[in-house]
Formats: C-alpha cells, sequence, structure tokens
C-alpha cells in the first residue's frame, strides 16, 4: 500500500460572494491576482515548496476554471504517479447524495481518497489566501509538541480580534480554550484556517460527526478533539497573510505588490510562485506608452499611461488612455483617451474610446453597500462598456452594456448596472 507521511486537503470550493460579480462565474481561489497568478496557485506553490507532493482539491462552486487551471498539475510539478493533484468535485454515491455542506464535511466525502495514501498526517488548507508558509516547519512543531492537532495561528491587533476565531494557550503553546468571534477576546492568536491533525484523530472526529448539518471545523471537529482531551497546540506563523475575501482587501492586497520593497515578494528564488502559464510575447511599451511602479504581463501592450497598477497578461493600453491605482486583468481591451481611477476590471472585458471610470462623489452602492464600497469600481467578466461614457464610484458593471444603459452618457456614482442575470458558464 502506498504510505505518504503528509497530505494535503484544499478547501477550494468557496464562491466568495464578498468580491461581488468577480466571482459570479468562477470560485474565488480561480479569481486572477496579482497580473498573471490566480489565488490557489499561493497554496498550491506552497505544498510542493515544503515537500508535501499529494494535494487533493476540493472543488464545488463554478468549478469549470478552476479544474481547468490545475489540470494534471504540471505547473506545480505535481503530475505525480503516486500522489500529485487530484480534483474532488462532490459525487454521486448510492446512497444520500449531498453536496458539501461545511468544511469539514468536504473532508468527510473524501475519506477514501485520504485512506488511499495511508497518511500519518494530514494538512488542511483553505484555497482563498495570499501567504508563503513552510509546511514542513509547521509538521516538525506538530512532531516536536506531540499534538494530534495542529492550528495554525497569527497574531492580531486585539481591537480586530473579535473578527477571528481566536486560540487561548498556555506558555508551552497548548490550547487551553477557543473562541469563535469573542466580544471580549482573551487572546490575540487568530486561526488561519490552516491545520495539521494525526490521520488516525482526524478520521475518529470526522466519522463520529459525520452526521452534524454543515460539518464545520472550526464548529465541530476542533471542540470535538479538544473536550476528548487530545493535546491541541498554536503554530505562530508571522510572515505576511492576506485574507482577499472581500474586495477591498482584494485590492489592497494586489496594490502592496507594487510597493518598491513589497512586503510580499513575488519573485524570490527560493520560494517560486508556480502558474499555469500560456506561452506569451514579452510586453510591449510604445513610445506614447509610459508605466510608473506597476505590474505588466506577458503579451500586454502599452500605448497610454499606468501608473500605480497591475495589469494581467494580453491587455491592450490604448493611446492617451491614463490607469491610476487599478487592477485590468488578462485579455481585457481598453480604448484610446480613457481615464480609469481605482477600478477592479475582470477578464476579456472590452471598454470603448473616451470611457471615463471612477468620477464623481462617493454614494453608497445602491445593490450591494457591502460588497461595492471604498470608492472602487468593480467591472465583470465579459463586460462591454460603450464608448463616450462616464462612471462614477462605489459602482459595478456586469454584462454587454450599450450606450442606452447610460442616460446622458454617464451612470452616477452608487449604481449598479447588472445585464448578466440569464447565462451560466457550466
Amino acid at each position: 500500500m502506498v504510505k505518504k507521511e503528509m497530505i494535503a486537503m484544499l478547501l477550494a470550493g468557496g464562491q466568495g460572494s464578498r468580491l461581488g460579480v468577480l466571482t459570479s462565474k468562477m470560485a474565488k481561489p480561480a479569481v486572477s491576482f496579482g497580473g498573471k497568478y490566480r489565488i490557489i496557485d499561493f497554496p498550491l506553490s506552497n505544498c510542493i515548496n515544503s515537500g508535501v507532493d499529494t494535494v487533493g482539491v476540493l472543488t464545488q462552486y463554478q468549478p469549470l476554471r478552476l479544474n481547468s487551471h490545475i489540470g494534471i498539475g504540471i505547473p506545480w510539478d505535481l503530475d505525480r504517479n503516486i500522489g500529485g493533484v487530484s480534483v474532488l468535485p462532490p459525487y454521486e454515491k448510492i446512497a444520500k447524495t449531498d453536496w458539501y455542506t461545511g468544511t469539514a464535511n468536504a473532508i468527510f466525502q473524501n475519506i477514501d481518497y485520504m485512506e488511499s495514501f495511508n497518511p500519518e498526517y494530514v494538512l488542511i488548507l483553505s484555497g482563498d489566501h495570499i501567504y508563503k508558509m513552510d509546511y514542513e516547519v509547521m509538521l516538525d512543531f506538530h512532531k516536536e509538541k506531540g499534538a494530534d492537532v495542529t492550528i495554525a495561528v497569527m497574531p492580531v491587533p486585539m481591537e480586530e480580534a473579535k473578527r477571528f476565531g481566536i486560540m487561548i494557550t498556555d506558555e508551552d503553546r497548548r490550547i487551553t480554550d477557543f473562541e469563535e468571534k469573542p466580544e471580549n477576546p482573551r487572546s490575540n492568536l487568530a486561526s488561519m484556517g490552516i491545520y495539521i491533525f494525526n490521520w488516525s484523530t482526524l478520521k475518529e472526529a470526522l466519522l463520529t460527526n459525520q452526521d452534524q448539518s454543515g460539518l464545520d471545523f472550526g464548529k465541530h471537529i476542533i471542540p470535538y478533539c479538544h473536550d476528548k482531551g487530545c493535546p491541541l497546540y498554536a503554530y505562530e506563523f508571522n510572515g505576511y497573510w492576506k485574507d482577499v475575501g472581500t474586495l477591498q482587501s482584494f485590492w489592497e492586497a494586489n496594490m502592496e505588490l507594487i510597493d518598491i520593497v513589497p512586503e510580499f515578494n513575488l519573485y524570490e528564488e527560493y520560494w517560486k510562485i508556480y502558474t499555469k502559464a500560456e506561452i506569451l510575447p514579452p510586453q510591449y511599451i510604445a513610445d506614447t506608452g509610459y508605466v510608473e511602479k506597476s505590474i505588466i504581463g506577458e503579451g500586454s501592450n502599452v500605448y497610454g499611461q499606468v501608473i500605480n497598477s497591475v495589469i494581467g497578461c494580453g491587455v491592450t493600453v490604448g493611446k492617451d488612455t491614463v490607469i491610476r491605482d487599478s487592477i485590468i486583468m488578462n485579455q481585457t481591451e481598453i480604448g484610446n483617451g480613457c481615464e480609469i481611477n481605482k477600478a477592479v476590471v475582470a477578464e476579456s472585458v472590452s471598454i470603448g474610446d473616451g470611457v471615463k471610470i471612477g468620477f464623481g462623489d462617493e454614494v453608497d452602492n445602491e445593490t450591494d453597500p457591502h460588497i461595492y464600497n471604498h470608492g472602487l469600481v468593480c467591472i465583470g467578466e465579459r463586460t462591454v462598456i460603450p464608448a463616450g461614457v462616464t462612471v462614477g464610484k462605489n459602482v459595478c458593471i456586469f454584462g454587454e452594456t450599450d450606450a442606452s444603459d447610460y442616460p446622458d452618457n454617464v451612470l452616477p456614482s452608487g449604481r449598479t448596472l447588472n445585464k448578466n442575470k440569464a447565462g451560466d458558464e457550466q
């Protein structure tokens, strides 16, 4: 029988609803990040850089883009005869067929997959965080402490602690108690949703709790292990870690990449971030083009100005166009004479000549103020914006729009223009 010391289970089924129209056609881990990457590239690259060569990726919501991106795992050197990467969607069983209903339920439904590798340890990861972490160091800590469960934690400012699951530990880092989003936190060690379990401990906890509705690690599995007296330890991580679950945090994390000395460096030799990349020609900056403090993806042609922005691959920026503080994803075409400020533009968007985006006063978004805020404009995948229109702030546009959607050639701040109600990728 195959025996692996540690295998990873990567939870990548999330819809990511707080990213708005960016995730209307794809799971959050498949969203573009930092030019040529996708969010899932980070945990996958961490795995192979940490010597973990067996990864099960659990998909559910809109999995098409994610599945084709991962393929057989070649970019991450995860195309192995034994192990490698496996995409694990929910599947039909003879009895009781279910979607994945919680983080631990998804793992429970793949117990046979894990069993087939007879691992000593199972690493549970989330597919939607941006960070670099050596899981081998965490495993060494787990072994050294004789832990059954090790939870990666990160110190957060005390005033923010109530937004997280908080671990309370003794001086040896053994977890004595934990609280989910406590009103008055007793510690500032926030769970990162990264766990190492002894396989025997995890298996028993999953089998015992399998009938809990929405079986979840934080709500059911961890408390069960704690109540049983299993040794639980907190592994403190002090590197860069970003949850890009909201449009604002997604925009901020991209903008941090273009600092002169970025806190998060995509180009370190010893800790490479791998991705599935098409073979594209190099970037082309025309005589009329100007680039300042930006990332420009391969195959992009810049005839205008790009300042403080992240531009994906195969993007065209027209002549006399000025882009500032924005994220423009792959294969988007931007016409001549445009001005784009603080926008997140998804893949394969077409923007006509003379379009102005991000102009006007800041007004709360009319449909989803909790998603579209901080003055950001969000434009969904394959959207078409006609020439000569002006778009305000906190605006969302999605679908093939035409001049009739912009009375007096204006879409005021705070508006949502969604013409993509019908039709779906799957």
